[in-house]
């Protein structure tokens, strides 16, 4: 129950920031501007740039809807932690590390639905509706019971 109360906590707090500095902090500086910076490491020959909730480059660019910034898993991951039995010093560098980990995961997922819908918009759909999202929930999983699996093995 504790799971599911922080969950829907956390979702409805996201929800009641739609369109304020939150959600602009959250979706534009955080995951968009981040993301274009790594299309530019990545491939300096593509000019892609922040603007608003777009990467926006030549050739094509994406659009980063509410729902793609990842914090859906990320709250899943606090929820996760806010019900599991663990020593608090554990539970918060699990969930420290972890935040950063579903960060990365998704930046990685958002770089792979951009480089796809400028090659392939059929793959770009496949990848975008059931693959990535898959990926990043299973891999936010992993990372969640290989965090429990060394907080019980530390506690015995």
């Amino acid at each position: 129950m504790l799971l599911v109360a922080a969950f829907a906590l956390l979702q409805w707090g996201w929800s009641a920031a739609r369109g304020t500095w939150v959600e602009r902090l959250v979706v534009h500086e955080a995951t968009v501007t981040s993301a274009a910076a790594f299309v530019r490491l990545l491939t300096p020959e593509i000019p892609a740039k922040a603007v608003g909730s777009s990467i926006k480059a030549p050739g094509g660019g994406l659009n980063i809807l509410n729902g793609c910034e990842g914090t859906e898993v990320m709250f899943l991951l606090v929820a996760a932690f806010a019900a599991v039995r663990m020593p608090w010093r554990h539970r918060l560098a699990g969930l420290g590390l972890g935040i950063a980990v579903v960060f990365l995961i998704n930046q990685a997922r958002i770089l792979a639905l951009f480089y796809c819908h400028r090659a392939d918009r059929q793959l770009f759909d496949t990848l975008h509706t059931a693959v990535l999202p898959a990926v990043l929930v299973a891999l936010t999983a992993a990372y969640f019971y290989a965090v429990l699996h060394h907080a019980q093995r530390r506690m015995a």
